[in-house]
């Protein structure tokens, strides 16, 4: 397959990951993740060899237990039987035991630092002195050595995973649902990997919120220069969604900052079969490091107060605007600003996508321009506007439409994801403004929808709960009724308007 081209990234140490090195001399790695069950070996080994071909130079996998672990070293020994090289990475959440059981059989392990050592989190406010809080990180630096040991000792690389959802009590009472806390719970761990002189680390801190998602990643780096810690950074807008939207999120905040130099993975998350990740991986990489290779105007400040922007289409360009044609190659006109970015008419329509979600999101993110304007012969008019409008709820710079905040399905989901999604997005597309979140597990709902309105999370099998804001508010509902039973909450709290 093609490989993307080259950005040049800031500096960090190389990490090993079976024969993939990961750091700023090496190229941009494309990463994706299987949704098959982790114990059906045949299919598991089928959808990473799909994965490989389709361009993944890594393949993430769930091991909830020490049972999917083990598994994970049949898949692991199939894979190089059949000449399939690619590394694996075993995906763990709340269970150590198969994190040291998964550093035996693959190349990297993903811990999240939210509920590896700490439990669980349930929303609770705890109190702690000085002292009681330096216990408590003392006791995670004593679960944390061992596995580190571990893995030195069998050349595994770990993946430290902060997620915006799934920060512990502990993290959240003292820092609060922000990004500093996200960095905070990153560094902790990140302190006892140099004390010990553990180097083989990349880290990711995702949400599925694009403008916190990309403040955290910014906020880490200094951060980790401030503590001359160099490590590789993995990139994803997490629970993206499907479609034109879990594309535009997911180039605006991976591309934003790979136009800064930001960035050794990425994943772009879809709520699709994960084969469909891969290309716009590719096209993503692709365009940031043309980005990267033209002169241009990169802003780096927000303004303070951002006018709502307004969005004009193809035939519609407001009065009284100053145009600043995208890419820029000054600095942009003084008073109100239409951003206009024009694509060839031999641009795919996804090629265009991304582009457009690069080039005008990462300006929108920054707080610069107060109308835009998409160009673009493969779209045509509707679909311009349509993409514009993306954009700008991905920036947040104006929501005009429903907003699903949805996984992109593992071996942990226990529902068909894609067809749910697609239910859900045909029944409530019409409530502009609403968020709501599917979430194919308990492990990434309800704290990786905390930012929903609404919330259908899978159970158990054939099982549903149904969430407002991050309290429960139905359990274990037959999937076939859940539905329905989101509508009527909807409309119960005031939420439904008719179609």
């Amino acid at each position: 397959m093609k490989q993307p081209q080259t950005i040049q990234r800031r500096p960090t140490v190389s990490v090993c990951v079976g024969q993939v090195e990961i750091g700023s001399r090496h190229p941009l790695r494309l990463q994706s993740m299987t949704n098959t069950s982790t114990l059906d070996i045949e299919a598991s080994v089928a959808q990473c060899k799909a994965l490989a071909q389709a361009g993944a130079d890594i393949v993430r996998l769930t091991a909830q237990g020490v049972s999917h672990a083990k598994a994970l070293g049949e898949i692991h020994g199939r894979l190089r039987q059949e000449g399939v090289d690619t590394p694996l990475v075993a995906d763990i959440h709340f269970n150590p035991a198969a994190a040291f059981a998964a550093a035996e059989t693959v190349e990297k392990v993903r811990i999240n630092p939210g509920n590896f050592a700490d439990p669980g989190r349930t929303f609770k406010k705890l109190e702690y002195t000085d002292a009681e809080y330096a216990a408590e990180t003392d006791r995670i630096r004593n679960a944390l050595i061992p596995f580190l040991e571990l893995c030195r000792s069998r050349g595994t690389a770990i993946r430290l995973g902060v997620n915006h959802g799934s920060l512990s009590d502990r993290i959240m009472s003292r820092y609060g649902d922000t990004p500093a806390g996200m960095v905070e719970s990153a560094m902790e761990y990140l302190r006892v990997c140099r004390e010990t002189g553990f180097d083989q680390v990349v880290i990711s801190i995702k949400a599925s919120n694009v403008q916190v998602m990309t403040d955290t990643v910014r906020l880490l780096v200094k951060a980790m220069d401030a503590e001359d810690m160099h490590f590789p950074l993995h990139l994803g807008v997490t629970e993206a969604g499907d479609g034109e939207d879990g594309r535009v999120k997911s180039a605006v905040g991976i591309g934003s900052l790979l136009c800064l130099g930001i960035g050794d993975t990425i994943r772009v998350s879809l709520s699709e079969d994960p084969t469909a990740e891969l290309p716009v991986a590719r096209m993503l990489a692709d365009h940031c490091s043309r980005v990267l290779a033209a002169p241009q105007f990169l802003p780096d400040s927000r303004r303070d107060n951002p006018s709502q922007p307004l969005v004009a289409g193809v035939d519609d360009i407001p009065q009284g605007y100053s145009v600043a044609d995208v890419p820029l190659a000054g600095p942009l006109p003084q008073g109100p600003v239409l951003l206009r970015a024009s694509y060839p008419a031999d641009m795919s329509a996804e090629e265009v996508t991304v582009a457009a979600s690069v080039d005008l999101g990462r300006l929108l993110l920054e707080g610069h321009g107060d109308a835009v304007e998409i160009i673009a012969p493969s779209l045509g008019d509707e679909r311009c506007r349509s993409l514009a409008l993306a954009i700008l709820q991905a920036t947040r710079r104006r929501i005009s439409r429903t907003e699903y905040i949805a996984c992109p399905g593992c071996g942990r989901t226990l529902f068909d994801l894609q067809t749910t999604l697609a239910q859900v997005k045909e029944a409530t597309g019409h409530l502009k403004g609403l968020k709501i979140g599917v979430m194919g597990c308990i492990v990434n709902g309800p704290g990786e929808m905390a930012d929903a309105d609404y919330g259908y999370v899978g159970a158990a099998a054939g099982c549903i709960s149904l969430y407002k804001g991050r309290e429960c508010i139905e359990r274990n509902i037959p999937a076939d009724e859940a539905l329905p039973r989101l509508i009527a909450l909807i409309k119960a709290n005031g939420d439904w308007i008719e179609p």
